[in-house]
């Protein structure tokens, strides 16, 4: 008799690469632990049903206990029949149980079975990194609250603009990550959409009770299309885009970095156990842990176009392309769930210059407070932004700067310019005018960290 569940109707041998081009054992044993949950709560659905009795699902349950006890203690031994999870937990239940174990797959497919593993697997998985995402926020936000009455010089085009708060950058990324984070909790409600009960494809002739399974396995809902429900991936797809979106956001962030820990800007110091070395130049210190953020961001990228290319020609129902989504959507959570604990790592370690920011910051940055400035004395903008770049020009061919002309000077291009001017050549007046919601004034931060705070107590 064949090991396998499909093995009845076939007479020959498979080819050797045949049979390791078809199993999947090799990357989806590390459903064990989800597949063994929904064959206990589907043991206990065949029971309610009347199609085994009580006795016959308690030794099921049981059985399938002992083999989750060996799969915990790394015991299990994977036979070479075992082409997938549910073959290898199938046959070793048999092997502890006898006959009863081939009551298990009474009314159920492998195709319900293994929508049913990935997503249950998927909802675990998006518990973890929901922590990692949110511990990274807070470790932002923290920051901005303690580092509040820092400035430096915020950038457009790569270019110098205007001034800014260190806490409103350290926010401006931490906004894209609470973002993510709710895209996530959207996510999980997709996800918790239960397959089991579909059966191949036209759904399960035993009256299984999918409302009970879906509440025994922690599902919000259940699929309401048994030919979509063993089909539907998309799930897989909106993980996979929420994947590539979160590790744009950290790219961008790593990117920053990179860009401020240069001795050229030398505003921050990655940590050492965030750092390498070179193996020719003994000074260099290489924030390394940023460059693979950035990098790794696009292996998940590719991971979510080879799989939208895998996926989009597929006819009706199960087709066994859907096995090439196991290993991108595991590596994309592998990858996430390292990304975001090195994230939060150098986030809390990371060593800011004061010194080096305030240096950064030269008057030019305040030719638009010096527009703004003839604004209040009633100029129309259009003028006054012509105006504030003649003062620009005529400080760079004095060679001096901007804050050292004279109000003579500046009269000469406007007569509305007086001995006031002089106060616009304050950095933390610019920034603290901007002071409308979501603006970089002390106060406009301070809101955008209770409301982070406010957020993040939820839950």
């Amino acid at each position: 008799m064949s090991s396998k569940l499909w093995g009845g109707r076939f007479t020959g041998v498979n080819d050797p690469l045949m049979e390791a081009f078809n199993a999947s054992i090799s990357f989806d044993k590390r459903m064990w632990r989800a597949d063994i949950t929904g064959s206990q709560a589907y043991a206990q659905a065949l029971a309610r049903s009347g199609i085994i009795t009580a006795d016959e699902a308690a030794q099921l349950v049981a059985g399938l206990e002992r083999v989750a006890d060996e799969w915990a203690a790394g015991t299990f031994e994977l036979h070479p029949g075992d082409e997938d999870i549910h073959t290898a937990n199938e046959r070793r239940l048999t092997e502890l149980l006898g006959d009863v174990a081939g009551k298990l797959h009474t009314g159920r497919s492998r195709n319900d079975q293994v929508a049913t593993d990935t997503r249950l697997w998927l909802l675990g998985e998006i518990g973890v990194l929901r922590g990692h995402l949110r511990e990274l926020i807070r470790i932002a936000t923290d920051r901005a609250a303690a580092e509040i009455d820092l400035l430096m010089p915020g950038y457009t085009h790569l270019q110098p603009a205007q001034p800014t708060r260190w806490s409103h950058w350290l926010l401006s990324h931490a906004w894209p990550w609470q973002r993510d984070a709710q895209r996530l909790d959207e996510l999980t409600q997709r996800v918790g959409s239960l397959p089991l009960g579909s059966g191949a494809l036209a759904g399960n002739p035993f009256r299984v009770d999918r409302d009970f399974l879906a509440q025994a396995l922690g599902f919000a809902s259940v699929a309401p299309n048994s030919l979509d429900a063993v089909s539907d991936r998309d799930f897989v797809a909106e993980f996979l885009f929420w994947a590539s979106l979160t590790m744009l956001h950290l790219s961008r962030w790593s990117e920053d970095l990179i860009i401020y820990s240069s001795r050229e800007f030398g505003f921050v110091v990655v940590a050492d156990a965030y750092s390498t070395g070179s193996s020719l130049m003994p000074q260099k210190k290489n924030p390394d842990s940023l460059e693979l953020l950035r990098g790794k961001s696009g292996r998940v990228f590719g991971e979510l176009a080879g799989f939208l290319m895998t996926a989009k020609g597929l006819p009706s129902s199960f087709n066994k392309d859907l096995q090439e989504d196991k290993e991108p959507l595991y590596d994309a959570v592998d990858t996430l769930c390292d990304s975001l604990q090195i994230a939060g790592g150098v986030l809390a370690t990371l060593t800011v210059k004061p010194e080096k920011l305030a240096a950064s910051l030269v008057p030019e940055m305040l030719s638009t407070d010096l527009a703004e400035y003839l604004v209040r004395k009633g100029i129309p903008f259009r003028e006054t932004h012509h105006v504030a770049g003649a003062a620009v020009r005529l400080a760079e061919e004095s060679g001096v700067p901007l804050s050292a002309l004279s109000p003579a000077q500046l009269q000469s291009l406007h007569p509305a310019f007086g001995e006031d001017v002089a106060e616009v050549w304050s950095y933390e007046r610019s920034v603290e005018q901007r002071d409308a919601s979501g603006g970089s004034s002390r106060r406009a931060v301070q809101a955008q960290i209770a409301s982070l705070r406010g957020w993040l107590a939820q839950g």
